[in-house]
């Protein structure tokens, strides 16, 4: 029979562990509203902007104007930008991610492409660290104070490395925010940037360019991929309070029912315990009477 005083200490280690999960939960649910609120407002202008460069690029597309970021290259060099967090403690939300884009970098890699990896989180970096997988850049500090700035600044650096060719496709693998219980793992490419379809309506219809319209676009295409990378930063850290938060909620239910099933140990031991020390009584008054 297990010792009284062992469970015990064990009933109560379990119920601190209880009070720091719940505490936690709390701390990722109040994250989480402002994540979500962040995202679900950003969203909209994010799809309207990519939509006007989309159509803007489309437009340059079918001139003699060609901006770097438009050009199309046979596919050789490849890097994959992949989004995690920094902290543990939130379920699968880091495995998953990180097993779709070693997944995706092996399919590449079958074809022939020679692919390096830019990690945003330090999850990601221990990862591919441990794989051998060639870490491009690492971007450390992102997710403590983000801002459109540090977005702002990754996006440029990217495009700065396909203008130079230096890759030829960047793809961008993260976590979208769908709900508190649901984030769906994504990859799409980031660049070079492909301009939407022009519909027949609308192919004589152009914008006017001031100053001009090579100045323009110099302008404009960066910002494609700052919005693109700030918009997957924002569903990454939303997806990731959702994530911690469903974990410590489970971790919690699991500790009740742990604490529960404790307590029914220990009562039957002290019972037992209870009963061997009357047997013994028992024993001996009988003893005493022979």
């Amino acid at each position: 029979m297990a010792n009284l005083k062992a469970i015990r200490k064990r009933i109560g280690s379990v119920k601190n562990t209880q009070k720091i999960t719940r505490a936690m939960k709390m701390v990722a649910a109040a994250r989480l509203r402002r994540a979500q609120q962040a995202i679900t407002e950003l969203r909209p202008y994010a799809q309207k902007t990519l939509e006007v460069l989309s159509s803007v690029a489309a437009r340059a597309a079918s001139d003699d104007v060609v901006h770097p970021l438009l050009v199309r290259r046979e596919v050789k060099n490849v890097m994959l930008v992949v989004l995690t967090s920094d902290r543990g403690l939130a379920g699968a939300f880091n495995t998953n991610i990180n097993k779709a884009a070693l997944a995706f970098l092996k399919e590449l890699e079958a074809e022939g492409k020679t692919v390096s990896v830019a990690v945003i989180g330090r999850k990601g970096k221990e990862y591919f660290a441990r794989r051998n997988v060639t870490i491009r850049h690492t971007f450390t500090g992102v997710f403590e104070h983000l801002s459109v700035a540090k977005a702002t600044e990754i996006g440029m650096d990217l495009a700065a490395e396909y203008e130079r060719s230096e890759l030829d496709a960047i793809y961008l693998c993260y976590n979208e925010f769908k709900s508190a219980l649901t984030q769906k793992v994504t990859i799409e490419a980031l660049l070079p940037i492909t301009p939407m379809p022009i519909v027949e309506p609308d192919t004589a219809v152009d914008f006017i360019y001031e100053p001009d319209k090579q100045a323009l676009l110099d302008r404009l295409l960066p910002m494609y991929a700052e919005v693109e990378v700030f918009r997957a930063l924002l569903e990454s850290v939303a997806s990731e309070h959702g994530a911690r938060m469903t974990a410590m909620d489970n971790a919690t239910n699991n500790a009740s029912e742990l604490v529960g099933k404790l307590t029914l140990i220990y009562n039957r031991a002290r019972q037992a315990a209870i009963t061997k020390e009357l047997m013994e009584i028992i024993g001996g008054a009988e003893a005493l009477k022979g």
